[in-house]
């Protein structure tokens, strides 16, 4: 599930904080960007567990307006197509799932406004509309829904992002890939695979821990060196134009462009360019393209970046 994508994202934030700090300890920053990574896993699973709640809040809806005391024709004979989602009662029942779910202590208990908030926006959708006059579950139809509704509604959703926010700092700014990774898992469930539907492991290739771990060493112990040539290159800049993200943005990729042989230039640059398009200005593009491709360019006259096939 963690891609590489996300673990640079990961590493240019720990670098950016581990130079802001001024304390400078390796460890526990090496240990924050582990716990990092553990905690975007367990969000995946606390989306999902979002999904079995809204449900389970249906149902105790439908059962309350039931035990009324004059219950009407509706409450007595209710349209049970969204609370008997085949999709929902399969995840109910993962075992990776409730594994996961039991081991970490995850629940939405203390934040049960956010249940029914989605609840509500799940209720007055078009999609829910459309999904309720269907006849009958069917399996296809029941993933879709929640697929669309993860993609349109709980995406969007502000509560959820500020209450995301709370609880950690980074989850609100990776709720957009941690919804693809759920769309992704929405589209692979099997009915025929109950219980044992395998869900996301928690990194993408085996080799992608790994690739964290000495990506944030190269980062850090050759930071001095790379910074020199950085300051080299944009001389002709005032300090106060460049922007300290940018600057640790081509850190971070002089740490990839020199440390990891077997990944190409233009991989590496690509990935570092739509970084700063993201996370910095709007002219830091531009820039990092600039001076990376001048640092690359000086590295290769020196001999010292070495690239295989």
């Amino acid at each position: 599930m963690i891609n590489r994508i996300l673990i640079r994202i990961k590493i240019v934030q720990l670098v950016f904080a581990y130079y802001k700090s001024g304390e400078k300890d390796y460890k526990s920053a090496e240990k924050e960007l582990f716990h990092s990574i553990e905690k975007t896993y367990e969000l995946y699973f606390y989306l999902l567990l979002l999904a079995v709640e809204i449900t389970r809040y249906a149902r105790l809806r439908m059962d309350n307006a039931l035990h009324k005391f004059r219950p009407s024709d509706r409450d007595l004979a209710p349209n049970r197509r969204f609370v008997d989602n085949l999709f929902i009662a399969q995840l109910e029942q993962n075992e990776h799932f409730n594994s996961f779910i039991g081991t970490q202590k995850l629940a939405w208990t203390d934040h049960a406004e956010v249940v029914k908030s989605l609840h509500e926006s799940m209720i007055n959708s078009s999609l829910y509309e459309e999904y309720m006059e269907g006849s009958g579950n069917n399996y296809e139809e029941d993933k879709d829904l929640w697929r669309r509704f993860f993609r349109h509604e709980v995406l969007n959703s502000e509560l959820l992002e500020s209450t995301l926010e709370e609880q950690n700092i980074y989850w609100c700014t990776e709720l957009d890939f941690v919804i693809s990774f759920i769309l992704k898992t929405i589209k692979r469930f099997d009915q025929s695979k109950g219980s044992s539907q395998p869900l996301l492991a928690m990194y993408n290739h085996e080799d992608d821990r790994d690739f964290a771990k000495q990506l944030f060493y190269d980062t850090i112990t050759k930071g001095d060196e790379n910074r020199k040539l950085i300051d080299e290159f944009t001389k002709n800049w005032e300090l106060d134009r460049i922007a300290y993200m940018d600057v640790i943005i081509m850190m971070v990729a002089l740490g990839e462009l020199r440390g990891f042989p077997t990944i190409p230039v233009n991989v590496t640059l690509n990935e570092y360019i739509e970084l700063a398009k993201q996370y910095s200005t709007d002219k830091s593009a531009t820039f990092v393209n600039g001076v990376l491709d001048k640092i690359v360019e000086h590295l290769r006259q020196e001999g010292q970046l070495i690239k295989v096939n």
